[in-house]
C-alpha cells in the first residue's frame, strides 16, 4: 500500500498528549478530522504506527492534534520528527485540474516548443496560487506558477507537464 504525507509531527504541546504538526496537505479539515486513522512514520522506519484523531485545532502556524489512547506527554514525546501520512485508499477523488502533490513532484516540465526544463522537485504554498520549484539537470531552479497562462498540460500518468513560460520567467 503507498502512503502519502499530511504532516509533520514538530514538536509536544502542553503536558496533554497534543502535537504539533505542520501541514503538508490542502485537506487538512479533512484529514485531520477527530476518528481520521493515520500512519505514523517514524525516520528510519517502514512500519506505521496507527493512530487515530482525538482532537484538532489550530494555534499559530500549527495544527495541533491528539490521538486516541494517548493524552500524557510521555505517550507523544517520540513521535516528534515522525510523519503523519495517510494510506492511498483514503484519498478522494479530486475535481478536473487539482492534482496531488505526489502526481505533480517528480513531473518533467518541457515547453511547447519540446524543450525541457527540469522536474518538479517541491511546491510552495504562495496563497493566490502554488508555485513549482523546477530543478534542471543543471544550474539553478525555476519557480513556475500554476497559472493557466503558464501551465498548458499535465498528464500524470506520463509524468509529463507542458508550459508555455511568459517572458522572463525562466532567465
Amino acid at each position: 500500500m503507498n502512503w502519502y504525507n499530511v504532516g509533520k509531527v514538530v514538536n509536544t504541546h502542553g503536558i496533554w498528549g497534543e502535537v504539533r504538526v505542520i501541514s503538508q496537505t490542502d485537506f487538512p479539515e479533512e484529514r485531520f478530522a477527530v476518528g481520521s486513522v493515520l500512519g505514523l512514520f517514524m525516520p528510519k522506519s517502514t512500519t506505521p504506527i496507527m493512530l487515530t484523531v482525538a482532537s484538532h485545532r489550530i494555534h499559530k502556524n500549527f495544527n495541533l492534534l491528539t490521538f486516541e489512547n494517548h493524552s500524557m506527554l510521555k505517550e507523544v514525546e517520540g513521535y516528534r520528527e515522525g510523519m503523519l501520512k495517510v494510506s492511498e485508499d483514503k484519498l478522494g477523488e479530486l475535481d478536473e485540474h487539482e492534482f496531488y502533490y505526489h502526481e505533480i513532484v517528480g513531473c518533467t516540465v518541457v515547453t511547447t516548443e519540446g524543450t525541457e526544463i527540469g522536474v518538479v522537485t517541491e511546491i510552495l504554498e504562495t496563497g493566490a496560487n502554488d508555485v513549482w520549484t523546477v530543478t534542471p539537470k543543471e544550474g539553478k531552479p525555476h519557480y513556475i506558477p500554476y497559472i493557466e497562462e503558464v501551465v498548458k498540460e499535465i498528464d500524470v500518468e506520463r509524468k509529463e507537464i507542458v508550459i508555455d513560460p511568459m517572458e522572463g520567467l525562466l532567465s
